[in-house]
């Protein structure tokens, strides 16, 4: 008798992935999609994709070598690879060479790709990127959540770090650090930064700095972990927050000399899995990466817009005793809603899955959940991303403020469903 594979399949899955979902900020944005389609207003500060155009002589390179068909070398092109190099001397004064480079599909596959090649534990800090603890799970790791607060911006502390190594000491280790942060948009002061640096050379930690939201840091002022601990330093990036190429998938490592080990057994996972990145998608990342004044001026007007922003939801939020992080970069903010559990409690809301579910249902503004960041599920926190909005509209309107301030109308008139969002959010907890 023939037996029935589908129905085989479930029991058959590696345990590893066994119950694992489709990525959360996926998962919100086909949500979102699909209300919309049935003719719902939904506010769609779930996915964090970055509302502004890819920079036009980007553009152009991508046009210019769209006729490139061949495979690349495994490592990246090699003047894409000179590109970042420079790149890294220049915004954060690191000594670094076309060697150093990795290039992937996308900074998330590459950390995947270091995870399933380096056998260590996972250290990261609650809240973290929602794809972290899943990618460790698939592998096989363990992985170390170290609780943070609100009083520290959620940042990971010296010495929770070095109290977790302590105990055993030679253990092999990766530390993921992600600021500015996603969930948070908080970031670290270079002196703590210093400290975990020197936590991280004590124990022989491989640091990965995810740095993909550092060039959108607000003030323009991001600092490199990799300053203070090179050797043992990591250096993730890529186009998507940046230069708002998220679909083109384009990710990033930078290597000190001493982790060349780690770049080749990378590299020969990459070889027989997605053999090189896009060629014609490389072709045009130089042009991102040699910077110049279109780009400058592109960040400095992108940065503006963002740190406004966030500035007036912070505002709109604590009017109504929603608290949340000073925010530094990025183009996210992780709302407190705990002011409000007892009259969640009475709407039979006590998780911030609940609570994410029921703000879409009656207002259409899509949250994620705290717990997709790694908090425990009572803990009523959730991740808002201010992208909704028409990226090339609001840098056009910007020349108009170019000798004045920001005023909120510049939002309401050009950024409107970040101001309808908002204030749908706000409105909904007054009437609790």
């Amino acid at each position: 008798m023939r037996k029935n594979i589908r129905n085989q399949l479930p029991i058959n899955i590696n345990l590893n992935v066994r119950g694992l979902s489709q990525s959360s900020t996926l998962a919100i944005n086909e949500k979102s999609r699909q209300l919309i389609l049935e003719g719902r207003k939904v506010y769609k500060f779930g996915l964090g994709q970055s509302p502004f155009p890819v920079p036009e002589p980007v553009v152009e390179a991508l046009r210019r070598h769209a006729h490139e068909k061949d495979y690349l070398p495994v490592r990246g092109l090699l003047p894409l690879r000179e590109a970042i190099a420079a790149f890294n001397k220049r915004t954060q004064y690191i000594d670094c060479s076309p060697d150093d480079i990795l290039i992937g599909p996308g900074s998330k596959e590459l950390i995947f790709i270091l995870q399933l090649v380096y056998y260590g534990d996972l250290i990261i800090p609650t809240p973290s990127w929602v794809s972290y603890f899943p990618q460790a799970r698939i592998i096989g790791r363990h992985v170390q959540w170290v609780p943070t607060s609100a009083e520290e911006h959620y940042r990971l502390s010296p010495e929770k770090l070095d109290m977790i190594c302590r105990s055993d000491p030679n253990r092999p280790r990766i530390v993921i650090l992600n600021y500015p942060s996603n969930p948070t948009g908080c970031t670290y002061p270079t002196e703590k930064l210093k400290e975990l640096a020197a936590v991280a050379r004590k124990y022989n930690i491989v640091l990965v700095s995810d740095e993909i939201y550092g060039m959108i840091h607000h003030q323009g002022q991001h600092v490199s972990i990799a300053r203070f601990y090179p050797e043992g330093t990591i250096i993730s990036s890529g186009l998507s927050k940046w230069c708002g190429a998220g679909g083109w998938r384009l990710g990033t490592f930078s290597f000190p000399p001493q982790l060349y080990w780690l770049r080749e057994a990378m590299a020969a996972v990459a070889s027989e899995t997605y053999t090189s990145t896009s060629a014609p998608i490389q072709y045009a990342a130089v042009r991102a990466f040699e910077g110049g004044d279109y780009i400058d001026q592109y960040l400095d007007d992108s940065r503006r817009i963002l740190r406004y922003m966030a500035k007036i939801i912070r505002q709109k939020l604590a009017a109504v005793s929603i608290t949340t992080p000073q925010v530094s970069g990025g183009f996210y903010l992780y709302p407190d809603f705990s002011l409000y559990r007892q009259k969640l409690k009475s709407h039979n809301i006590l998780t911030s899955a609940e609570l994410c579910d029921k703000i879409l249902e009656e207002t259409g503004v899509a949250l994620l959940p705290g717990i997709d960041f790694g908090h425990q599920p009572d803990e009523l926190v959730a991740r808002l991303a201010y992208v909704d909005f028409d990226g090339s509209l609001a840098l056009e309107k910007l020349s108009a403020f170019q000798d004045k301030k920001l005023q909120e109308s510049y939002i309401r008139d050009y950024c409107p469903s970040i101001w309808e969002g908002t204030k749908a959010l706000c409105d909904w907890f007054s009437m609790l």
